[in-house]
């Protein structure tokens, strides 16, 4: 593995606003900011989880992202439906 690779670089990159996007999801002051800092954090592990496969050259961290992604996005879909109920009553 060579480190100096491009992709491990935009990883780390990724990482750091994965720690940041967990700021905002513990700290959001309301229900839909976590929603969306969740979904960011979501967003960010796939974009990582593509770019270590091209970078490793591993066609299984891509077929795993695809999965999360499509896991990811139906939970957020669960999530903002449950918001909506709870902000009509």
């Amino acid at each position: 593995m060579n480190f100096s690779n491009p992709l491990f670089i935009a990883v780390v990159v990724f990482a750091i606003y994965i720690l940041i996007s967990a700021l905002r999801l513990f700290l959001g002051p309301t229900a839909p900011d976590r929603t969306v800092a969740l979904d960011t954090i979501n967003t960010l592990v796939v974009a990582s989880m593509v770019a270590l496969g091209a970078a490793m050259w591993e066609v299984l961290f891509i077929d795993i992202a695809i999965v999360y992604a499509i896991l990811s996005f139906v939970t957020t879909l669960f999530i903002a439906k449950y918001l909506e109920g709870v902000e009509a009553s």
